[in-house]
C-alpha cells in the first residue's frame, strides 16, 4: 500500500507512475474519499470533545436549576424544566451524531481502501519508460570460456543441440503424459535422475545462499490466508492467478490460498511486528512448492517444463532499513548471488532492466535474468530490446513467452528465458503488513518506521533444469552434471 500522506501532497506522482505502468488506479476518487472520511473523523473528535465536557458540566448544572427550580414562579418553573430537559437531551443527540459519523467512516473506509490497494508504487526515476515487455533494455550478459552467443549451439559445440523434451524423453528424466493424466495440461512426472537433478539444484542454491552468502534458511507455509497475498502486494491484481481453496464454504472461518512464490510465506513472517533496528537487515532463503494458474497463458509454451503449474522454488528476500540507498545496494547484491549462483553451473544469461510496463504493482524496479536455451526459439519481429541488444552482438532478443522448439528446428541460434526476477519494493509491502522498526532498537525514542523489502530468485525448478539439460548436453544424448551438483549427485559426473 501506498502512503496516503504523500497521495496527499503528490498527487501527480501516483498519477504519473501509474500511467506509466499502465496500472488504472483512480488517484482523484481516492483524494475525494479521504477528504471526506477526514472532514467526518474530524467532526466526530469534535463531538467527542463536547461529549466529555457535557460529562463533566451536566450534573452540576443540573443541580444549580433543580435548586432554582424549587423556588421558581409558575412561568419560570416551566423555562426551568425546559432547560433541564434541554440539558438531558444533550449527550443523547451527540451520542446519536457520533454513532451516525461512524456509520459513515464505516462506509467508506472499505471503498478507499480498496481504492488504495489498486494504486501501484510508483517506478523509480531511473526505470525506462515502456508500453511492454519488449521494451526491456539489456543490461550486459555472460557466458562461460568458449561459448559465442554470435554462432549457434552447432557451431559452438560441433553438433546440433536436442531440446530439454527430447533430452527428457530419451534420459527418462520427465513423463509428461503420466503427468498430465494426473493433474491436466502443464503437469508432469520428474522420474528417477530427472528428480535426483531437480533436488540437486534445490538444495545446491539453498545452501548457496545459506553456507556462501550467510542467509537464514527458514521453512514457511505455502498455503495462507488472504491478508497475506494482500499485505505481500500479490492481490487484488494477481488474484486470478492463485489457487483458491474455499474454506468458508465448508465453515471454516477463512479461505486459504496457494502462494506463487516463498516470498509471501518471508515476509508474512513478522507481520504486525516491531522489528529492532539493530537486528536489520533480516536475510532469508527459504524452499517452498509453488502454484500458479497461469492465467491469460493460453497457447504459450504448452509444452515442456518452462510453463507450469506446480514447481519448486528457492526465494532470497532481505528486509532492510528505510533507506534508498541501501534498498538499492541490496538489490545489486542480491542479483550478484544470482549471478555467481548462475557461473558456478556454467549457464550462459543476460540482465533485463525491467521497462516501467513492466513492473507490476508493487516494484518500484525490477530486474530479470535470463539463461540462454538453445532449444527455446525466437519469435519473428523486432522490439526495442531486440535492437539494444543486436548492439552487443548479431544475435536477436526474444520474449519470455516464445514456443519451445521441436526437433526440426535444432539448426537455430535457441533464445533466452526468463529463470528469476529481482524487485526492489521499498515499504509498499511492509506498509501493509504493518511491518515496522524503532530506530535505536527498544530502547530508542522517536516514532517507528516502516522497513524496505526486496526479493529475489535464486532457483526455480524444473525450469532452471532446461539450460541445465541443454547447456550441458553431450553429443551421444548424454547430459554432463555440473561440478557443484556432483555432491548431491552421488558425485555422478553424467546422466546417460
Amino acid at each position: 500500500m501506498i502512503d496516503l500522506k504523500d497521495l496527499r501532497e503528490n498527487p501527480d506522482r501516483y498519477r504519473d507512475g501509474a500511467a506509466k505502468k499502465q496500472i488504472p488506479a483512480d488517484i482523484d476518487r481516492v483524494l475525494e474519499l479521504d477528504a471526506q472520511r477526514r472532514a467526518a473523523m474530524a467532526e466526530q473528535e469534535a463531538l467527542r470533545s463536547e461529549q466529555k465536557k457535557l460529562a463533566k458540566e451536566t450534573g452540576p448544572k443540573i443541580g444549580q436549576l433543580m435548586g432554582r427550580l424549587k423556588k421558581a414562579e409558575a412561568e419560570e418553573k416551566a423555562r426551568l424544566e425546559a432547560e433541564i430537559e434541554q440539558i438531558k437531551a444533550a449527550p443523547a443527540s451527540l451520542k446519536a451524531q457520533i454513532q451516525a459519523l461512524d456509520e459513515q467512516i464505516a462506509s467508506l473506509t472499505p471503498r478507499l481502501e480498496a481504492l488504495l490497494l489498486a494504486i501501484p508504487l510508483p517506478p523509480d526515476d531511473d526505470v525506462p519508460v515502456g508500453e511492454s515487455a519488449d521494451d526491456n533494455v539489456e543490461l550486459r550478459r555472460w557466458a562461460p570460456e568458449g561459448w559465442d552467443f554470435g554462432k549457434s549451439f552447432e557451431e559452438n559445440r560441433g553438433f546440433a543441440p536436442r531440446t530439454h523434451i527430447e533430452l527428457c524423453d530419451r534420459l527418462g528424466l520427465v513423463d509428461f503424459p503420466r503427468g498430465v493424466k494426473i493433474a491436466g495440461s502443464r503437469s508432469y512426472v520428474l522420474t528417477g535422475d530427472g528428480m535426483r537433478l531437480h533436488q540437486a539444484v534445490l538444495r545446491y542454491a539453498l545452501d548457496f545462499m545459506a553456507d556462501r552468502n550467510g542467509f537464514k534458511p527458514m521453512s514457511v507455509p505455502v498455503l495462507v490466508r488472504e491478508e497475506a497475498m494482500v499485505g505481500t502486494g500479490f492481490f487484488p491484481a494477481g488474484r486470478d492467478q492463485a489457487y483458491h481453496i474455499e474454506e468458508t464454504r465448508r465453515g471454516s472461518g477463512h479461505d486459504l490460498f496457494l502462494t506463487g512464490t516463498g516470498e509471501v510465506g518471508l515476509m508474512g513472517l513478522h507481520q504486525g511486528e516491531i522489528l529492532d533496528e539493530a537486528d536489520l537487515p533480516l536475510r532469508y532463503v527459504t524452499v517452498s512448492t509453488c502454484f500458479r494458474r497461469e492465467a491469460g497463458a493460453a497457447g504459450k509454451d504448452t509444452a515442456g517444463l518452462y510453463r507450469i503449474h506446480q514447481f519448486d522454488k528457492v526465494e532470497q528476500v532481505v528486509i532492510c532499513r528505510a533507506d534508498e540507498a541501501e534498498s538499492r545496494a541490496w538489490h545489486q547484491k542480491m542479483i550478484g548471488y544470482v549471478e555467481a549462483f548462475l557461473q558456478s553451473l556454467g549457464l550462459p544469461y543476460r540482465l533485463l532492466q525491467c521497462c516501467t510496463a513492466d513492473l507490476g504493482p508493487k516494484n518500484a524496479d525490477m530486474i530479470d535474468i535470463e539463461c540462454w536455451m538453445p532449444g527455446r526459439s525466437a519469435p519473428a519481429g523486432t522490439s526495442a530490446l531486440r535492437a539494444e541488444s543486436s548492439k552487443a552482438s548479431t544475435l536477436g532478443s526474444e520474449s519470455r513467452d516464445t514456443p519451445e522448439l521441436g526437433s526440426e528446428n535444432r539448426g537455430t541460434l535457441g533464445a533466452f528465458g526468463e529463470t528469476h526476477s529481482a524487485s526492489r519494493l521499498y515499504d509498499f509491502q511492509c506498509r501493509r503488513l504493518n511491518m515496522r522498526y524503532r530506530p535505536g532498537g527498544e530502547t530508542g525514542r522517536g516514532p517507528t518506521t516502516f522497513c524496505h523489502s526486496l526479493n529475489n530468485t535464486v532457483a526455480a525448478s524444473p525450469r532452471i533444469l532446461i539450460p541445465l539439460l541443454e547447456m550441458h548436453q553431450n553429443e551421444d544424448g548424454s547430459v554432463t552434471v555440473p561440478e557443484p551438483l556432483r555432491p548431491y549427485m552421488n558425485n555422478r559426473e553424467r546422466i546417460g
